[in-house]
């Protein structure tokens, strides 16, 4: 049985109304909607070839038909018209770039909730990650009678910041000599790079100050690990019950306790990394609770090294060319601001 332009134009017509309706669509329906020119009573036919084919299913005995998660995946590789981004889509995708961001933390939490409210799906999205943090550099600054802050810049000009506690803060002038030292002493180094020659080095430099390298080191350790750590955030967790595929209170508590599991999305982030853009469809995902949602990543690049994934979680039959144009639109506009934002670090 073969898959010819009227099957094709059917199918088409079928996913096109359930993405729009969630409705099952009937023979009557595609007849009137789409003028393709042929009867119901072909079209029921042509249906029946369909569903044995695999490309679509009938959820009930006396309802019309709704894709398959092959019907889908067909559609996606072969069908989906390329959609471009609207100028209201554009607008607010380029707002990211006007305002003053200089964290990566709140760039990746408004990244998130901008696309989220775009297209009323649930998204996440990790901070880049490079394979292995080096650092450029460390400042110390003071902050009041007992804590420092402690800035520390890798050589992807990521800053990172961490408050120290201590019991006393020496002056100043002290306290941007050390920062000195320590810049000097670590430069160019990763975490696991530091040996006992280094620090033993540091300590004698420092000389009566050298007290204040065990809660500095301890900071240093912190924030370095964190910054090798893939850093998820999460925008619009509570768009999936709008949609009647998770009405069932069972199947969205589920789903909302698979979304808290930041390790199940650091997975499905690290999994998608080598590719730019991968969709998974209902039960190609190996989440038993998501066997009812796509899942779009993307992959936004730094550099070779130094990336990190935007990925989208919705019904299977979410709106894909939609979603596709804006990742695709999202990707290029971050890249811009990351770019931006470590040159403005490079800088400094």
């Amino acid at each position: 049985m073969s898959l010819n332009d009227r099957k094709i134009q059917i199918l088409q017509a079928i996913i096109n109304d359930y993405i729009e309706t969630a409705e099952p669509v009937g023979s009557r329906t595609i007849a009137k909607k789409y003028n393709l020119g042929i009867s119901s009573a072909t079209i029921r036919n042509e249906m029946s070839d369909l569903e044995e084919m695999g490309f679509i299913m009938q959820p009930h005995a006396s309802s019309g038909r709704i894709p398959s998660d092959l019907g889908y995946r067909l559609y996606v590789d072969h069908l989906m018209q390329k959609r471009e981004l609207s100028n209201e889509e554009e607008r607010y995708l380029q707002s990211l770039i006007s305002r003053d961001i200089n964290q990566i933390d709140y760039l990746m939490e408004e990244t998130a909730k901008a696309i989220s409210a775009l297209t009323n799906y649930t998204t996440f999205i990790s901070e880049p990650v490079g394979q292995r943090a080096k650092i450029k550099q460390i400042r110390l600054l003071p902050l009041d009678m007992v804590s420092i802050l402690l800035v520390i810049v890798t050589e992807d000009n990521f800053m990172k910041n961490h408050v120290i506690k201590l019991g006393v803060v020496p002056e100043e002038e002290r306290i941007f000599e050390v920062g000195f030292y320590l810049n000097r002493a670590f430069q160019g180094y990763a975490l696991e790079q530091i040996d006992q020659t280094v620090i033993r080095r540091l300590q004698y430099e420092l000389g009566e100050y050298k007290g204040l390298l065990i809660p500095i080191f301890k900071a240093l350790e912190i924030t370095m690990e964190a910054a090798e750590k893939v850093q998820v955030h999460m925008s619009g967790t509570k768009n999936i019950l709008a949609f009647p595929e998770f009405s069932d209170i069972s199947k969205a508590k589920s789903l909302f306790q698979t979304l808290e599991e930041k390790d199940v999305l650091v997975t499905l982030l690290e999994e998608s990394k080598s590719n730019d853009l991968q969709i998974l469809i209902g039960s190609e995902n190996t989440v038993q609770s998501m066997k009812d949602c796509s899942v779009i990543t993307a992959t936004y690049k730094l550099s070779d090294d130094t990336r990190g994934t935007i990925g989208i979680v919705g019904p299977t039959r979410m709106d894909y060319s939609q979603v596709v144009s804006v990742l695709n639109g999202m990707v290029q506009n971050i890249e811009r601001v990351l770019r931006n934002l470590t040159d403005n670090n490079k800088d400094g």
